[in-house]
């Protein structure tokens, strides 16, 4: 699943790829704002984190949970 975060002062978008499902993700996120200081904290499909304050976060956009996949490695 493709994840799009806008952070507030950011131009561009933080895209992350993963392999959480969407309510894993809205799980994380919400444990997360219900602290004061909370972070998010995402794995990437190579298995890196991403851990952003949710204070800083303007939106979060979630895409398709299994993309199709364009090119020659999907052969």
């Amino acid at each position: 699943m493709d994840i799009k975060i806008g952070i507030e002062n950011i131009p561009r978008e933080l895209t992350v790829e993963t392999d959480q499902d969407r309510d894993q993700i809205k799980s994380s996120l919400d444990e997360a704002l219900a602290e004061k200081s909370g972070l998010l904290t995402l794995t990437d499909t190579k298995g890196g984190q991403v851990i952003i304050p949710v204070a800083k976060i303007a939106y979060i956009q979630l895409g398709q949970e299994h993309a199709r996949q364009v090119g020659f490695g999907t052969v």
